[in-house]
């Protein structure tokens, strides 16, 4: 149900904008996207498992706030980044 740490590294690797980065908006849009993958993924399979939909819906809540903030401080990080996640809005 949760990612692998090999695939969270490969998501840093990727997403990072400096050597070392961990903690940027970008990085932490991009795990938590993979996890809300996961979950989804799950929750199709397991209809009834109220307590991993209401984490699914914190996951959710806590991707839309770093997005927004990086909406509000840089438009164009923002604008990439849910190009590359292929996300709405």
């Amino acid at each position: 149900m949760s990612i692998t740490k090999t695939r969270k590294t490969e998501l840093i690797q990727e997403y990072r904008r400096t050597d070392g980065d961990t903690g940027s908006p970008e990085v932490q849009i991009a795990v938590l996207s993979a996890r809300i993958d996961a979950l989804t993924s799950h929750l199709k399979l397991h209809l009834k498992d109220h307590a991993s939909r209401r984490g699914l819906l914190m996951l959710v809540s806590r991707r839309r706030r770093l997005l927004d903030y990086l909406k509000r401080v840089d438009a164009d990080r923002y604008r990439e980044i849910i190009q590359r996640l292929s996300l709405r809005k």
